[in-house]
């Protein structure tokens, strides 16, 4: 019986999988050189250093395009969908050199992404997961 079950849920997110990677249009698959890294800052009234990416949400087009196309069917839009035992993004608390890491590595049952994505991409969407913090 957890073997129909598991054949059936891989099945199910193939599917998925095919469905969200042939959806890019046009206008989406170009990408602009011109979006900047946002910079660290530190905030006067508590002095912790916070991501200007959070104070510039959906700044990061190329990032969130990379998400759309490959991260989206298990994390879901907005982070918390969880197939196949994902990850919450939206309350992650890992840190920008870890998440580089497990994009480009894999971890558990998440596929590695370095011979399919490319550095700048990995940074991208690395970048990307603070717009989905809560």
């Amino acid at each position: 019986m957890k073997q129909s079950f598991f054949i059936a849920s891989l099945f199910i997110c193939g599917v998925l999988l095919t469905a969200a990677c042939s959806g890019k249009s046009d206008s989406e698959s170009s990408t602009s050189n011109s979006e900047k890294t946002p910079a660290k800052t530190e905030t006067a009234s508590t002095g912790k250093k916070t991501d200007d990416t959070k104070k510039a949400a959906g700044t990061n087009r190329k990032g969130r395009l990379v998400y759309k196309q490959y991260c989206v069917i298990c994390h879901g839009a907005d982070g918390k969908l969880g197939v196949s035992d994902a990850k919450d993004l939206s309350v992650s608390t890992i840190d920008m050199e870890e998440r580089i890491n497990q994009i480009t590595n894999g971890k558990g049952l998440m596929t590695p992404y370095k011979d399919i994505l490319s550095e700048e991409q990995i940074q991208s969407v690395a970048e990307y997961l603070d717009e989905l913090l809560q």
